[in-house]
């Protein structure tokens, strides 16, 4: 599998994928969502063949924090390790940042998932999120 920088936004790809997996605050604002890209730090994205598959997108200073902000997978694609491909991939690319963050939803399934990749809830680092 081949990992690439996202550069060019493709409106009609990227609504797919993000309406694939029930993204609808995103779907519902696609002006905004390109607006997000165009600010992004980092875009990673996996292709099968001309199809985006997966994508991870990143924001922060790249320096002394970065925050996972998107990761997805068409939904029959996943559990084939893209989703773990992509976050090595960014988390290789920051290797030296030491806030590598992400919210995510609160499930047995992703808490595994990120676990399975050396990340921490900030509650074991004696820390907590806010949010508005």
């Amino acid at each position: 599998m081949e990992i690439i920088e996202y550069q060019t936004y493709q409106e009609e790809e990227i609504i797919l994928l993000y309406a694939s997996v029930g993204w609808t605050a995103y779907t519902d604002a696609p002006d905004a969502l390109q607006r997000g890209f165009d600010k992004s730090l980092l875009t990673l994205a996996t292709y099968d063949g001309d199809t985006l598959i997966g994508l991870i997108r990143a924001v922060g200073d790249g320096e002394t924090i970065v925050l996972v902000q998107n990761l997805l997978v068409f939904p029959q694609y996943q559990r084939r390790g893209i989703g773990t491909a992509l976050m090595r991939a960014m988390m290789d690319r920051f290797a030296n940042v030491r806030q590598f963050q992400l919210v995510t939803d609160d499930t047995e399934k992703t808490i595994a998932f990120y676990r399975s990749l050396g990340l921490r809830d900030l509650s074991v680092l004696g820390c907590r999120n806010f949010m508005r």
